[in-house]
């Protein structure tokens, strides 16, 4: 297949960035050729697209925490501290939830109130709110890549004022940043809006400034199958290489089971850069990223320490490019920064240990054959409902029930795709929906399905999937009937 021909054009972008930049005052400091100059003068070590890339070359895994309160001061100073005690490789700065939403005055409100109250009033820091000046307060004081993490379906606006502020990777897509988080918006609204973010970072490539991009892995978090957060991640990897974005680090969320875990962190480069090639992107750098376990946590530490420790022993033995790491105060609510640190040096100390081994056997290359399997014959789907589109192919496939994602609160996902653990803990899929597998794949999954019922002694039901849902943070993978 040939490159395609849906890229935003620079009339259109610059047209609608008119627009955009007056969705809150700060959007008037933003100079796009002095951001570009300012990209350009920052010191290599604070390039993201370069470290993931280096990293990858030499099989090293980076480490990065998720962060953000609401002050400029108190953002450095976390920041910082993740930076020095807790051994970030990379940084992030998490956006607060009305920033997500747009809601530009409530987060001026809890800037207020974080002041007058001396404490963190939001959930994160409100980057639109802030400007551009103060995100190279930032930028400038830490020695670390930092990336935008966020989880706002329409983020055109914090694009432009934290790409112009320095921030080299930005999270997210018009597929994953909507249908896990929100109710009522389209599809249609999403990957259009994402396509400006994507043509913004490709207008920065073009003048020699290279901006990560990363599709959030986990998406719904619990109980996702492979197949389907790969199907997401390579479909939202080639509407950013159409836009010009030659850096795409794609994700998977931890499961649980370590074979499949694995194989599935293996196989998702792999396939993402089978299908950039076959649309004909040669010249983009894939990379990966591990997101410890999204689902419940034990609230007891030294439980929530081992269920670190696991996530991080998938991310050296995948050979992950990253991985994003959680805290033993998860239960609990937002971490302290000595949380943060804690989880932190787990990981490293975990990853240092498991550097120089590998995982490879006959049960991994059959998972890998099975997760390839799984993600081409709905992808070829895909494909086949937008006559080559892959824009269009998503949004059939998603009224269509073709791409499911389990639990997703969307009124534009069908939720029929049902998932559950097998015997082994491994993620299967309990009931298809509409996802188009083939007869060899449904009767491989509903066999392992009844293999586990008749280990449990019981029928397969929907108590299964419950019991899944809820089994890490009780302290078991597979939820067993008592």
């Amino acid at each position: 297949m040939s490159e395609m021909s849906n890229r935003l054009q620079n009339d259109e972008f610059f047209r609608l960035r008119e627009e955009v930049l007056t969705q809150w005052p700060t959007g008037a400091d933003v100079d796009f050729d002095e951001a570009v100059a300012f990209h350009k003068a920052l010191p290599e070590n604070k390039l993201f697209s370069l470290q993931m890339q280096k990293a990858e070359e030499e099989g090293r895994t980076l480490i990065q925490p998720r962060a953000g309160v609401p002050l400029v001061r108190d953002h450095i100073e976390l920041l910082t501290y993740l930076q020095n005690e807790g051994g970030a490789d990379l940084l992030p700065t998490t956006i607060d939830s009305y920033t997500r939403q747009n809601r530009y005055k409530e987060a001026e409100i809890g800037i207020e109130e974080s002041v007058r109250e001396n404490k963190s009033m939001l959930n994160g820091f409100p980057a639109v709110n802030h400007g551009v000046g103060a995100c190279r307060q930032i930028i400038q004081s830490l020695d670390r890549p930092v990336q935008v993490r966020h989880g706002t379906p329409e983020s055109r606006l914090l694009a432009e004022i934290t790409l112009a502020g320095g921030f080299t990777s930005f999270e997210g897509g018009g597929i994953s940043y909507n249908i896990p988080y929100s109710k009522n918006v389209s599809l249609e609204k999403t990957i259009t809006d994402w396509m400006y973010v994507d043509r913004l970072v490709g207008l920065y490539e073009e003048k020699g400034v290279s901006i990560n991009r990363e599709p959030f892995g986990p998406l719904t978090g619990t109980l996702v199958p492979p197949f389907v957060s790969h199907c997401v991640a390579i479909i939202e990897a080639l509407l950013a290489a159409e836009q010009g974005v030659k850096n795409i680090t794609v994700g998977y969320g931890q499961c649980g089971n370590l074979i499949q875990d694995v194989a599935a962190i293996q196989t998702l480069k792999s396939l993402t850069e089978e299908y950039l090639h076959k649309f004909g992107f040669y010249d983009v750098n894939v990379t990966t990223v591990l997101h410890q376990w999204m689902g419940g946590f034990p609230q007891d530490e030294a439980q929530a320490f081992a269920v670190i420790s696991w996530g991080s022993a998938v991310a050296a033995l995948s050979k992950v490019t990253k991985v994003i790491v959680k805290t033993p105060h998860e239960a609990m609510g937002v971490p302290t920064r000595q949380a943060n640190a804690q989880g932190l040096l787990c990981t490293k100390q975990m990853i240092n240990m498991l550097h120089d081994q590998t995982l490879n056997t006959f049960s991994l290359k059959d998972e890998k054959v099975i997760i390839a399997s799984e993600t081409r014959a709905v992808l070829a789907r895909v494909l086949e409902l937008g006559e080559g589109d892959i824009a269009s192919g998503a949004i059939r496939a998603f009224e269509a029930g073709v791409l499911d994602i389990p639990f997703a609160p969307s009124r534009y996902n069908a939720g029929k795709l049902l998932p559950a653990r097998d015997n082994d803990g491994a993620i299967r899929v309990f009931h298809p929906g509409n996802v188009p597998f083939t007869p060899e794949l449904r009767e491989f999954h509903n066999e392992k399905i009844q293999e586990r019922a008749a280990f449990e002694n019981r029928k397969p039901s929907f108590q299964m999937v419950t019991d899944d849902v809820y089994a890490i943070s009780k302290g078991r993978l597979v939820g067993r009937p008592k």
